[in-house]
Parts: structure tokens; C-alpha cells; sequence
């Protein structure tokens, strides 16, 4: 019962936290959220340790029969794609409970904090397709409610809008497997890479085109983007660490499981457009990026740019850039965390995220020196300098795409780029210069707002620059956990595309 206790316990905590019978101060449901995702993350660091690379298959199954007649079981199993996603998850989750301040209604914040992290890890341990979408519908409202009690002055239309796009994605998908158990005639949902395996060309490539959609609505791919921007600056930091670090991950996950596992002829039929979508996504997040105003909204189409790197790899489909893809959805979601992180702090210390005002906070008296050097490490790590986790993920990405789309991915390299420059502009803006005097839109001086970052409140932001320094120093560290298996997950799509009568197209060959 190791992985339904990854489920349970967050579960279990939240349970515990809304049904304590006296009035709980803030402090006293923050620890206890801490123990819980504590806890949490110290079983996934065990499932890590008891994990056998040498197998590329599914481990530490458990099944029980539930809605037998319907074809949903209670079944989990993590392989290597499954298990770095849960250990970010767990830690990102301890990092957002961590940083979260004096709030109110604590109660009900950290209860769903905690749901958050039990739904988002039951997602990507579910063996069955319905008993997915269920963990993935599971996170919908405690999201929504964190933007939306817990947000910024539009925290409202932020809320909704995301609310919209994320159900619209959820009926997608829903009814993509309905149709693939339907049409299969098999009765049930339990995941088969062979499931789809009866089905004609056409009917493949609807279903295959539904759960696109729905999953790239997640990500979020260029045009179903819209709702990422204002719900990261509407939401609290916590709350956008969450978001950036795991939640989209569900989206990327998912079309890497059940798009590509799944469909792998459909797949092979759509790969080209899907990698020219990938470039637009890339080349218009780095753009989009550049025209911000909003330290925050910036960070934020940032991710929308780095996303498409995953949706390149996953339509070259060889076993490097599909390695890659788990490595970006590793990097991204430390990266990204810390840069929110960051700004976050920023944010509240100088009362203001906009780039036209901020200026000198390098400034090593009454600036923020620390928030800025880190600042500087966030930023070169996702432009991909060497020595960082974003290099070796991108590296990944892009070499084992090249052969494929040669093309594509040498535009989606200029992304890279473009990284460089929109987070030069936003360090040279906030952190160098002439330190402001005032802060016009407060009129208050600006020494009496900016304190010094407590070591308590540095602690999360330099465990994240360890770990991007680890595993881009050591990125073995990370690979030997997802390197069986992503090579095995190409090879049975390639098996299954021989036996389904298509011509397999998948590059084998490391």
C-alpha cells in the first residue's frame, strides 16, 4: 500500500485539519500541513529507493475492484516517467505550505493545499484511465477556490477563467477515453498501450485529437494560453509555485502517456504540425515574454515558452528526446518554482512587481542582494547554461529532436535565446542601476519598505538552487530513474504501430 499512501496521507492530513474541533490558529495548520507533506515526501524519497531501474516496467502495483460493470478500477502502479513527477510533487507541495504566510481562513487554505497534493499525485500513479481523470478533476476546485478566496484584486475572472479552461479540458478528455473504451470493446479502462490497437486511422486520430486539446489546454500550448497569465499574477505565491512547478505537469504528462502511449499511429500522422505547434508556442511565449511590464506575468509566459520544448520531444518520439521530455518537466517545475518564488519575495518587500518602477534593488544596504544573486542563478539556469539542470534537459530535448525535425527545433533553440534576453531585462530593470528613492504609486520611501530576507525565508529558494545545481552537475542522478523506461515506452509504441499495420517511423536508435 506504499503508493495509495502517497494519496492517503495528504488526504488523511487535510481530513484532520477541517475536522479539528477547536479553533486552529494559522501557525498551528501550517506545521500540521508540514508534518503531512513531511511525511509524504519522505515515503516518495522511499518508493525511490526500493525502485528498480533495471525494470521499465510498472512497479508496486495495487488493484482493487471498484465500479467493476463501469471498467473503473482502483489501480496504481508508478514506472520511470510516473515517479519523478510524484517526488517533485511532494516537494514542491512542502515548499508552497512552507512559504505560506499569515493567511486567513487557514483552515480551509491548508486543506486544500493538501488536496491539491493528494489529487495531483493519485493522477500520475493511476493505472486506469477513469481513476485518472477523477484525480485530474480532483485538483479543479481547490485551485480554483485558492485564486479565488485567496487572490490578488481580479482573483475573480482569474478564478472563473481558469475554471472555464481547465473543465472544457476535463470534458475533452473524458469523453476521448469513453470513445477508446467504447469503441475498443474491451469493457474496460485499466491502461493497455495496445487499447487502441483495433481502432481505424480516423477514429484514432479524433480521440488522439481530443485528448491533444484537452492536455495542451493544461500545459497550456499557444492558443489555449490565455487563462496561465492571469492566474499567476492574480494568485498568491504559494499558490503560483504550485501551479508552475507540478500542476501543468498533469498536461505534459498526460500527453506523453496517453497521447503518444496510446496512439503511437495517430500520433506518428500528426507529429510534423505538432512540432511546428511547439515552435509557435516556444517563439511566442519568449516573445510575449519580452513585452511584459509585470515581473510576474513575465516568469509566466515564460513557462508557456518552455512548455513547447516538451511538445517537441514528444513529436520526434525517439528514446533521447522522450528521456527529454522527463528531464523538462524535472527542470522546468524546479526552475520555475524558484523563480516564482523570488519574485514573490520581491514582491512583498518592495510592495510592487512592475519593471518601470523597481530599479537598484541589487543595492547591498537597503536592496535585496540576496533575492537578486539567486535571481541571476533562475535566470541563467532557464536560458541553459551549462552547469545547470536547464542546459542538460534542453540539451536532451533538442538533440534528440534534431534528427527528426532538424528545422523545428533549430527555431525552437532561438527560444532559448529569447530566454536570455527577457530575463536579462527584467534583472537589469528590478536589481541594477540607481537605486528608487520612492515608490511613487505608495509614496513611501523605499528604505522603510524593503527589510532584509530572513535565513528561514531563504531556506526553500537555496534547496532549489542545490538540487538545479545537482542534477546539472550529476545528471545521472536524475536520468538512471527515467532512462529504462522511456526507452521501453518507444519500443512498445513501435510494437504496437508494426502490429496495428503501420509503417513505424520512430527513430530506436540512442
Amino acid at each position: 500500500m506504499l503508493l495509495s499512501s502517497l494519496l492517503l496521507i495528504p488526504a488523511l492530513g487535510a481530513l484532520i485539519i477541517s475536522l479539528w474541533p477547536s479553533q486552529l490558529e494559522p501557525r498551528q495548520a501550517r506545521l500540521g500541513s508540514l508534518i503531512t507533506l513531511s511525511i509524504a515526501l519522505t515515503l516518495s524519497l522511499y518508493l525511490a529507493s526500493q525502485f528498480d531501474i533495471s525494470n521499465p516496467g510498472f512497479q508496486f502495483a495495487e488493484q482493487i475492484n471498484w465500479l467493476e460493470p463501469l471498467g473503473l478500477t482502483y489501480s496504481l502502479a508508478v514506472d520511470g516517467i510516473a515517479l519523478p513527477l510524484v517526488i517533485i510533487n511532494s516537494l514542491l507541495s512542502l515548499v508552497s505550505v512552507y512559504i505560506s504566510g499569515e493567511v486567513k481562513r487557514p483552515r480551509l487554505y491548508y486543506v486544500m493545499l493538501l488536496l491539491i497534493s493528494s489529487a495531483v499525485s493519485g493522477a500520475f500513479l493511476a493505472h486506469n484511465l477513469m481513476l485518472f481523470f477523477i484525480f485530474y478533476e480532483l485538483e479543479l476546485i481547490p485551485l480554483y477556490l485558492l485564486i479565488a478566496i485567496w487572490g490578488g484584486a481580479r482573483r475573480g475572472y482569474a478564478a472563473t477563467k481558469f475554471l472555464i479552461y481547465t473543465a472544457f479540458s476535463g470534458i475533452l478528455i473524458l469523453g476521448a477515453f469513453l470513445g477508446l473504451g467504447l469503441l475498443s470493446g474491451t469493457g474496460s479502462f485499466d491502461y493497455d498501450p495496445a487499447l487502441a490497437q483495433t481502432l481505424t486511422m480516423a477514429q484514432q486520430t479524433v480521440l488522439m485529437g481530443a485528448l491533444l486539446v484537452g492536455f495542451g489546454i493544461k500545459i497550456p500550448l499557444v492558443p489555449f494560453h490565455t487563462w496561465l497569465p492571469d492566474a499567476h499574477v492574480e494568485a498568491s505565491t504559494p499558490v503560483s509555485v504550485l501551479l508552475a512547478g507540478v500542476l501543468l505537469k498533469l498536461g505534459t504528462y498526460g500527453i506523453l502517456r496517453f497521447c503518444v502511449g496510446l496512439f503511437p499511429d495517430a500520433w506518428l500522422q500528426l507529429s510534423p504540425w505538432l512540432a511546428w505547434w511547439a515552435v509557435v508556442s516556444v517563439l511566442y511565449g519568449s516573445l510575449a515574454a519580452i513585452a511584459q511590464t509585470d515581473m510576474k506575468k513575465m516568469v509566466a509566459y515564460s513557462s508557456v515558452g518552455h512548455m513547447g520544448y516538451i511538445l517537441l520531444a514528444a513529436a520526434a518520439a525517439t528514446p533521447l528526446s522522450i528521456l527529454g521530455t522527463e528531464m523538462q518537466m524535472v527542470s522546468h517545475g524546479l526552475i520555475s518554482a524558484l523563480m516564482f518564488l523570488l519574485v514573490g519575495i520581491v514582491h512583498k518587500k518592495a510592495g510592487t512587481r512592475d519593471l518601470t518602477i523597481l530599479s537598484g534593488l541589487m543595492a547591498p544596504e537597503r536592496g535585496l542582494p540576496f533575492v537578486g544573486s539567486v535571481m541571476i542563478l533562475g535566470a541563467m539556469a532557464s536560458a541553459g547554461i551549462p552547469g545547470m539542470v536547464g542546459f542538460i534537459s534542453e540539451f536532451i530535448v533538442f538533440r534528440g529532436s534534431f534528427e527528426q525535425y532538424a528545422p523545428q527545433t533549430l527555431l525552437c533553440m532561438v527560444g532559448s535565446g529569447l530566454t536570455a534576453v527577457y530575463f536579462l531585462l527584467m534583472i537589469n530593470r528590478v536589481f541594477f542601476g540607481r537605486l528608487n528613492v520612492s515608490l511613487p504609486q505608495l509614496g513611501t520611501p523605499v528604505d522603510t519598505l524593503i527589510s532584509g530576507v530572513k535565513w528561514r525565508d531563504r531556506l526553500p529558494a537555496l534547496a532549489l538552487v542545490l538540487l538545479i545545481f545537482a542534477f546539472g552537475l550529476q545528471p545521472e542522478w536524475m536520468t538512471r530513474w527515467m532512462e529504462s523506461t522511456t526507452t521501453t515506452f518507444v519500443s512498445t509504441a513501435q510494437q504496437v504501430a508494426v502490429q496495428s499495420g503501420e509503417k513505424p517511423q520512430m527513430n530506436n536508435a540512442l
